[in-house]
């Protein structure tokens, strides 16, 4: 790769007169930057999964059908999966804070419209501009963290990053329940427009530029195969997870069948590409066997997350009989505790490394996933409450890990390139686990349902055997867990392949 020339950032520190950083700490610059961005992300990352317990409220409202109202979560993950490949590029073109700028007014203007929709076309315009913005924020926050936290210290940052990956959607639920428990639907944006608004004052006046850009060119053919690419395995995905009567669309499959196509041809036109250096997203980083490995983990972890996050509403909703608020209460000390725990993971992966951590981790996450297959009809609301603090502690236990050791394994000049490729698959991933869960659920509801059982039983027993393959599948993480780095792995900064 052609070295970049280094070149004082119009926000040097060393220009400036600002204090330095320690070999182990960020500069008060650089701790500003990602405090800022830490921040705002939470609050976009929010809104992926704040809609998923309005959708009954808005089918009322807005008089439209429960395939019509999914589209407005749809809609926002097939965004995100076509604008987050192209992500490691524009990060490389322009610097920190333009492309927050560029992020959160994004993320604003699709708030105020959603706030203000006559209708629910203009809603779901409102959810896509809101999704682009999204799709920014997650790898600039990523790649800031990667170039301006000294390695000794990576692991408490990360620990702060999983926060806003792991926590932010998890409580998404529980913020929509409490708000619709006393106001409409329109407040879900209504309260977030000024937090937007006073992180984009906030960022303009204060947040410092400090990352370099660097000439890229834009492959064309390469944003429409990633489009065509990500956006149908996305879709397609969707289209299996929103079945409601035990089949599946022509559209469906079709969706599937050129997403798999296009991203194949995708990815032979980006190792073709990186060859010169002229690669929309830069699949090199996967020649970190680091990276590989930690990537599948984290797929893994989000099919699980996105998956129990759809499933737990439904067994305590319409099994269980609890109201939307009980149910978004009973989710958020999980929530809650993912976050408490993010922290103290991160002080301790600076310490001891990433495998003693990912071991009990992954134990706790099967465990929790088992559990869930214990579920009955009339199980104690404390019984899931248990399982979901379980599963909760264990995914703290992972995610700083596996991001740490995903990033920190790359040379520089491909952290936008791996932090796009990590949100990537995560969208990719939440599709799937939601695809996965819902699927084994409605199939196995409707084969009780024929058989004669009632409606609660039939979607009991189809929650049991979604919990069953997902705990199932959590026993192959065991052994991976094993492949990452018992010490963390850092490449050099600025070159080698």
């Amino acid at each position: 790769m052609t070295e970049t020339p280094t070149v004082p950032l119009r926000d040097d520190p060393a220009a400036s007169g600002a204090p330095a950083a320690s070999p182990d700490r960020m500069s008060p610059r650089d701790r500003l930057a990602v405090t800022v961005l830490l921040v705002s992300t939470f609050v976009v990352i929010l809104n992926e999964t704040i809609m998923g317990v309005a959708l009954p409220r808005l089918m009322t409202d807005l008089a439209i059908t429960a395939s019509t109202a999914q589209w407005l979560t749809t809609a926002f993950m097939l965004t995100m999966a076509v604008v987050i490949p192209v992500t490691g590029f524009v990060l490389q073109r322009i610097t920190t804070r333009p492309a927050f700028l560029l992020a959160m007014t994004l993320f604003a203007v699709g708030t105020l419209i959603c706030a203000i929709a006559p209708g629910f076309v203009v809603l779901l315009l409102g959810r896509i501009v809101q999704a682009t913005g999204t799709a920014i924020m997650l790898p600039l926050l990523m790649t800031t963290v990667m170039t301006v936290t000294p390695p000794a210290a990576r692991g408490r940052t990360m620990g702060n990053i999983s926060v806003v990956i792991s926590v932010a959607p998890a409580i998404g639920p529980t913020i929509s329940g409490l708000i619709l428990s006393v106001l409409s639907w329109r407040w879900m944006f209504g309260l977030v427009l000024p937090i937007a608004v006073v992180a984009i004052l906030l960022g303009a006046a204060r947040l410092p530029n400090v990352t370099e850009p660097r000439y890229a060119k834009v492959d064309v053919a390469s944003v429409i195969l990633s489009a065509l690419g990500f956006g149908g395995i996305v879709y397609g995905l969707s289209g299996l997870g929103e079945i409601t009567d035990g089949g599946v669309g022509t559209a469906t499959w079709i969706a599937l069948g050129v997403g798999a196509v296009t991203l194949v041809l995708f990815v032979l036109r980006q190792r073709s590409l990186a060859k010169v250096d002229d690669a929309l997203l830069d699949l090199r980083v996967f020649s970190s066997r680091t990276f590989a490995v930690s990537v599948a983990l984290l797929a893994g972890l989000m099919v699980s997350l996105f998956g129990v996050i759809i499933l737990l509403p439904i067994y305590a909703q319409t099994v269980l009989g609890l109201t939307t608020l009980q149910t978004g209460l009973l989710l958020l000390p999980g929530g809650l505790l993912m976050g408490l725990l993010a922290p103290g993971v991160g002080r301790a992966y600076d310490r001891v490394g990433p495998r003693p951590l990912l071991i009990p981790g992954a134990v706790a996450l099967s465990a929790a996933l088992w559990g869930f297959t214990l579920l009955q009809p009339d199980s104690s609301p404390w019984m899931l409450l248990a399982g979901h603090l379980t599963m909760s502690a264990g995914l703290a236990l992972m995610f700083t890990p596996l991001f740490t050791s995903a990033l920190g394994s790359l040379p520089a000049e491909r952290y936008s390139h791996g932090s796009a490729v990590v949100g990537t698959l995560q969208q990719v991933a939440g599709a799937a686990g939601t695809a996965l869960f819902v699927t084994v659920l409605t199939a196995q509801s409707i084969a009780l349902a024929d058989e004669g059982a009632s409606a609660t039983a039939a979607t009991a027993g189809g929650i049991h055997l979604a919990f069953l393959v997902g705990a199932v599948l959590s026993l192959a993480t065991l052994p991976v867990v094993l492949a990452v780095p018992a010490k963390p792995v850092v490449a050099p900064h600025g070159g080698g392949h």
